[in-house]
């Protein structure tokens, strides 16, 4: 993978290092209140309506061998989406910085891969499990519709960086 960046700071801060960004990408992001970020960290996920209008709604996103995954139910207004146009977005504030990523979100319906994910779920307190070509759980958010949910990999094109702590900062980083 070839990582391009560019400093967008204008006060003269040096770029953000990608290793500190990757850090984060790679780690948890606790939904829980208190637990690191500001207060907790809540991931929203953008995408295009239909209309070309943005749909933006939160989802929960589990890092496993540094891929984001999200999952949706088959019938929301997200999953529609998707299915039209896999483009979408996420923002994320966290302890050292907010970010901003863009990407394209990839259907996962290998089973290996959909086990391996939802034992990452698992161990972080949400019981899912493999049913068919998604997951399925007692319970999940609100906003994921009725089980089971369809399992997304998100393919990273563009992260942004902006400081929220020092040295703060400000960079955008390419992925191809």
């Amino acid at each position: 993978m070839t990582i391009t960046q560019r400093n967008l700071d204008g006060y003269g801060t040096p770029p953000i290092e990608w290793s500190r960004v990757k850090a984060v990408l790679d780690g948890p992001l606790p939904q829980a209140p208190g637990t690191v970020g500001p207060q907790r960290h809540t991931t929203w996920l953008a995408t295009i309506n239909p209309d070309g209008s943005p749909h933006v709604m939160a989802v929960g996103v589990q890092s496993v061998n540094g891929i984001w995954y999200f999952t949706s139910g088959p019938a929301t207004r997200k999953s529609r989406n998707l299915t039209a146009d896999p483009r979408c977005a996420f923002s994320v504030a966290t302890e050292p910085f907010d970010l901003v990523i863009e990407g394209i979100a990839e259907r996962v319906t290998d089973k290996e891969e959909l086990s391996a994910v939802a034992m990452t779920y698992a161990a972080d307190g949400w019981p899912a499990e493999v049913a068919g070509d998604a997951l399925t759980a007692p319970f999940s958010a609100p906003s994921a519709g009725p089980a089971p949910w369809h399992l997304y990999r998100v393919r990273l094109s563009t992260v942004f960086a902006l400081g929220t702590a020092e040295p703060f900062g400000a960079t955008k980083f390419e992925l191809s």
